[in-house]
């Protein structure tokens, strides 16, 4: 096979031992070859310009920026980038974020390796990928009302242990519109107080603590 048909491959991940795992994997696939790997978000959208992959593989967790934020940033540029996420978080928030941002697939690390490589040949052709997991969890996030920016701001801002006032004071709103607000993301939720609220919001990874 020639340089020109092989599916040339970008690998974003922290983790050394990860990112050698997919290399070894991947450049044994007479179709496939890596021509880059970063250990952070900025280094993946700094390489995605420097060699324009056919598909990359990018993780959600990383420093310096974020998998989502790196996959908004390379889209900005290069519109038809083919990425799949490839993570350890199945929260229905984070699928959603990485989805919206413009990621073509998500697979979980648990993934079998037959099915990873399929999803990159299948996202190379321009298909969209899902382990099977992730397409539920996507569909019922879909299905889920979605909460307001200001709502997203007050439950974060629960989830920080304060109260109504000092989320006023942080928020410049009055106490009575904070309540407002928390009345309404426990109704989006599916509720019925503030603590299931937050419980809820951390599984679907709305909140972080």
């Amino acid at each position: 096979m020639s340089q020109e048909q092989l599916i040339r491959i970008l690998i974003a991940d922290d983790h050394p031992i990860v990112r050698q795992g997919l290399a070894a994997l991947i450049d044994r696939q007479p179709d496939m070859s890596i021509v880059a790997q970063a250990n952070d978000g900025q280094e993946a959208v700094d390489l995605f310009h420097q060699h324009h992959p056919d598909v990359a593989l990018i993780d959600l967790q990383m420093p310096k920026m974020d998998g989502a934020t790196a996959i908004t940033t390379i889209r900005q540029t290069y519109p038809n980038a083919r990425i799949i996420v490839l993570s350890t978080y199945d929260r229905d928030e984070c699928i959603y974020q990485a989805i919206r941002a413009g990621a073509f697939g998500y697979l979980l690390k648990d993934a079998e390796p037959a099915e990873l490589l399929a999803a990159i040949r299948a996202v190379r052709a321009g298909q969209k990928r899902f382990s099977s997991a992730v397409g539920a969890k996507l569909a019922e996030r879909i299905a889920s009302p979605q909460l307001s920016e200001r709502e997203q701001e007050v439950i974060q801002l629960l989830a920080s242990g304060k109260t109504n006032q000092e989320i006023g004071m942080s928020l410049h709103i009055t106490e009575s519109t904070v309540k407002f607000h928390v009345n309404n993301l426990m109704s989006k939720l599916g509720a019925s107080d503030r603590v299931q609220a937050l419980l809820i919001a951390l599984r679907r990874g709305i909140v972080n603590l």
